[in-house]
């Protein structure tokens, strides 16, 4: 009996031990045109005995380079995508810049920071003004559901600065009450929303009565 260890190693084994014969056989054809016929032939072959790799995109480029990197390199054919070299395996990818970002006021999301450096490069006028009051405002609602259940307006005027560079002038802002602000958010009693939808059930059922 003949056991896999006593065999070839198979380089890709997903495809099983018959594909990889075909892609050894493909290197002894000596007539070029033929061995490029074969080679498609088996391209395609692959791919129907696969049907999961058509999901990946580009996947005759991937099946190409399976092919290559099965005949340990030495496939010798006309390939309509560039072909892969054994240190390419290797090669580490590129190193990634992340964009330094500043982690000052995290709860307030780096939209709303990109939206005060906005409004630091517009001109005066009551568009900058409302922009402005508004932005504090949602700074405002936004400290007051992932903080605390109160907060000085001075606080929100004094980050609203420090993100601003303190280049937005800020005399104008007029901040809503707190009441205001949260009560279409669900702030508050998170259970509020559900004690009244029972009552209201509640009040229904028993004027049907």
């Amino acid at each position: 009996m003949e056991y896999n260890t006593s065999r070839p190693r198979m380089i890709i084994p997903e495809y099983g031990r018959n594909v990889q014969k075909m892609v050894d056989h493909l290197s002894t054809i000596e007539d070029r045109t033929e061995r490029n016929q074969q080679t498609q032939n088996l391209i395609e072959i692959i791919g129907n005995l696969n049907p999961q790799i058509r999901d990946v995109p580009d996947f005759k480029h991937k099946l190409w380079d399976h092919l290559f990197i099965m005949s340990d390199f030495k496939l010798d054919v006309d390939s309509p995508f560039p072909v892969p070299t054994p240190e390419s395996l290797t090669e580490r990818p590129e190193h990634v810049e992340y964009p330094a970002r500043s982690h000052a006021y995290r709860h307030y999301g780096n939209i709303l920071k990109g939206m005060v450096k906005h409004c630091v490069g517009l001109e005066d006028g009551e568009y900058k003004e409302r922009l402005v009051n508004a932005i504090a405002n949602h700074m405002k609602k936004t400290y007051l559901l992932w903080n605390k259940d109160t907060v000085d307006d001075e606080v929100i005027l004094k980050q609203m600065r420090d993100l601003s560079d303190g280049q937005l002038d800020l005399s104008g802002v007029s901040l809503s009450d707190k009441q205001d602000l949260v009560k279409n958010t669900g702030g508050g009693n998170p259970n509020k929303r559900g004690s009244n939808y029972k009552n209201r059930k509640r009040k229904k059922y028993k004027s049907n009565k």
